[in-house]
């Protein structure tokens, strides 16, 4: 876990939200800022690229190419990572080419990624073809998969969970729940991972904001995929099943990047509440679900509660008419 490519600002902040939790009484609410992890306005896919972009340069790579969404906090922070790393970056995205650039997709043109826009396809389904057209220009490709989720991608968060574990040991608080977004399920498995080689004993769960499966696998599918490639499994623990995967997969239901007035809400609550900003996409949808747990009292009075915020702001500018309602 030692060797990486230094991309980020860490250990990223504990904060409590004060201003939040006297609005439910009988719960202590808390917030891991992984949104100011620094790099292109931060976010959890910083502490992933630390990983490729290492195993990039191990192999002497020279252009890096990934997949996502227009609106993918994943290849703006991609793009940020190779700039950064002196790396050209190949991005492959969904939909069709806009007139105007916005939010996530603005970013990831200002700093300097090519663009492939690839219709139907936003999950990296053309990934390689687009890897071999840059094999015939002459360069040497390093692929980094849709959300950054595999067994590299992963350490970051098993690096995270010993990062989160220390902060609570030396604040002598104990987390009850951890809520968070999960998505492609390199961040959840890393967390999962991480609880058992560090001894946490907050129950990790993950609320589900994409419906469409990755790879032809569920998001719990891929998650057990990637930890079981992993090398970096608990020694004593090999095999992980679905019990060990705790995911709410009641508020994906509207499909991924669709922004409802329940997103709105949520956004809206912590930005008036602790000055906080999430993101209509993932973060957005999440910390609603972890609201509506605590409203509907499916959370046990007097937990310790923190969510995991993994950035994703700029993707607000790609949603003004609805934000601005």
């Amino acid at each position: 876990m030692d060797h990486y490519f230094n991309l980020g600002f860490f250990p990223t902040p504990i904060e409590k939200l004060n201003n939040l939790t006297n609005l439910f009484p009988g719960y202590h609410l808390y917030m891991k800022r992984d949104d100011q992890t620094g790099l292109a306005t931060g976010g959890n896919k910083t502490r992933k690229l630390e990983y490729f972009i290492q195993a990039a340069l191990d192999e002497k790579c020279d252009t890096i190419i990934s997949a996502g969404a227009q609106q993918s906090n994943h290849c703006r922070q991609t793009a940020a990572a190779a700039a950064k790393a002196g790396l050209k970056c190949h991005l492959v995205l969904g939909g069709e080419k806009p007139d105007v650039f916005t939010g996530n997709l603005l970013m990831s043109h200002l700093l300097g990624a090519k663009l492939h826009f690839m219709g139907e396809h936003r999950k990296g389904e053309d990934i390689q073809a687009i890897a071999n057209e840059i094999k015939k220009n002459g360069f040497k490709p390093y692929i980094i998969p849709y959300g950054g989720s595999n067994a590299i991608g992963a350490i970051g968060y098993i690096r995270a969970i010993k990062e989160i574990k220390a902060q609570l040991d030396s604040f002598q608080l104990n987390i009850d729940q951890i809520y968070f977004a999960s998505s492609s399920g390199g961040t959840h498995a890393g967390m999962i991972m991480g609880k058992e080689l560090f001894g946490l004993q907050s129950k990790i769960i993950g609320i589900q904001i994409d419906k469409d499966e990755i790879n032809g696998l569920t998001l719990e599918q891929n998650i057990l995929k990637i930890i079981s490639e992993s090398k970096n499994k608990p020694e004593g623990r090999k095999i992980f099943g679905p019990e060990d995967i705790h995911l709410l997969d009641d508020y994906e239901k509207p499909g991924y990047g669709v922004m409802t007035e329940k997103e709105h809400q949520a956004i809206k609550l912590l930005a008036e509440t602790e000055g906080i900003l999430l993101d209509p996409v993932y973060t957005g949808r999440a910390f609603y679900g972890m609201i509506d747990q605590l409203k509907t009292a499916k959370i046990k009075k007097g937990a310790n509660i923190l969510f995991w915020h993994t950035g994703g702001f700029p993707a607000n500018f790609n949603y003004l008419q609805q934000l601005t309602k």
